[in-house]
């Protein structure tokens, strides 16, 4: 075996970021992912805003590497025959629309139980299946806002102002990482019972998960976060010094550095390095103004606290780092020629994950599918094409 996954087949239902990211996860580890998209294209597809690379967005271009496209009419009852004809030959059905809607399809898990008794069916909302907010649409930002992360973020910065809204869309990346987890956890129930199962995945459950260590400690003290601030202040003000933490960020000549201040050997090593019993954060601050960001991060890597310079995004792709973990891939796109990608993140010794090939263009593998999985002839296809029960996207 090469891949972890290259006996999986998924039905890939998804769009925006939460479930294209769960089976980009799915696909690089080696299952085959077939994405279905209505003959206009899915909604990631036709992009609101930022720039268009033949003609999808960056986003789509990721979140879509190594899948297998085809674009069927699931209101059509022949899109419908299509469909479920690759349910019986496949493993996993993802899907993210919202609640209630795979149902109006005659899609829904009881029903392609009927057709794959041991079918996998994921389903990915913002609020699950079940619960009074379970019709609501969500985002990524919705999720974070009422799992506590967003009043958080801002009271890292001002416990006075507003909340801030946290950069990219981590309430979709991170329970899309979990639903792909969730749904390895059921392949191996299934290869053991022969059982397949639905599984619910939420973004609010997800992400207030993550929240942990804010909410685990309001469960055990009872305390809010106000009021355990301001004992946090009090108790700082009776330790003095040394109660103070020396992480953040940090300006120094030429750029910023973000420093971790709570590792008492690098601190050790930090209050010998300036010939001092008592670390002062204003006096840091300015040993770090004098310095570029290079030096400041070679400084505090030498006395060993953790460092890091902070970066744009168009140095992170440069860094030696980056490039030593071969987290850059060059693929071939039909219409864009050969682009880079990022690669698969993790690891492995003995079926490593890749990113193999580009995001497809709508409907590129309809007649691939088609012909050589469910046995339809090229007349066959040609008068679906007419009909408008699949279509495909023409390189011009």
């Amino acid at each position: 075996m090469k891949k972890i996954l290259e006996d999986i087949r998924v039905l890939d239902l998804t769009h925006v970021v939460f479930g294209p990211w769960c089976t980009k996860m799915l696909a690089e580890m080696g299952a085959e992912v077939i994405k279905i998209e209505p003959p206009w294209g899915a909604l990631d597809r036709i992009p609101e805003r930022g720039p268009m690379f033949g003609g999808v967005s960056a986003a789509f271009h990721y979140l879509n590497l190594d899948k297998k496209d085809i674009a069927i009419d699931l209101k059509n009852p022949k899109g419908v025959e299509i469909f479920k004809g690759l349910v019986r030959l496949s493993d996993v059905v993802v899907e993210n629309f919202s609640p209630g809607t795979m149902q109006k399809l005659g899609l829904s898990y009881g029903e392609l139980r009927k057709v794959k008794p041991d079918i996998i069916y994921a389903s990915l909302s913002g609020f699950g299946q079940t619960g009074p907010y379970s019709p609501r649409p969500s985002y990524a930002a919705i999720a974070e806002a009422m799992s506590g992360h967003t009043r958080q973020t801002g009271d890292g910065v001002d416990p006075n102002g507003p909340p801030i809204t946290m950069a990219g869309a981590w309430g979709d990346v991170g329970p899309g990482t979990m639903a792909a987890m969730s749904i390895i956890a059921a392949i191996r129930f299934r290869d053991k019972t022969g059982k397949g199962q639905l599984i619910d995945v939420a973004q609010l459950d997800c992400v207030m998960a993550y929240n942990y260590n804010a909410v685990t400690l309001y469960l055990l003290s009872g305390k809010g976060e106000a009021e355990r601030r301001r004992e946090e202040e009090e108790q700082t003000k009776r330790m003095g010094p040394a109660a103070m933490t020396f992480g953040g960020v940090y300006k120094t000549k030429d750029g910023w550095i973000q420093l971790s201040g709570i590792r008492a050997r690098g601190l050790d090593g930090l209050k010998q390095r300036l010939g001092v019993k008592e670390l002062d954060k204003d006096a840091l601050k300015k040993l770090v103004e004098s310095m570029t960001r290079d030096e400041a991060v070679s400084y505090f890597v030498e006395v060993g606290l953790p460092v890091a310079p902070i970066l744009y995004a168009s140095e992170t792709v440069r860094d030696p780092q980056v490039l030593a973990r071969d987290m850059l891939v060059e693929v071939e796109h039909p219409k864009l020629g050969k682009i880079k990608m990022m690669n698969f993140p993790v690891k492995f010794s003995e079926t490593p994950g890749k990113v193999r090939t580009a995001a497809p263009l709508l409907g590129q593998h309809n007649k691939e599918v088609l012909m050589n999985y469910l046995g339809y002839k090229e007349e066959e296809i040609a008068q679906l094409l007419k009909e408008g029960v699949i279509a495909v996207e023409k390189i011009s």
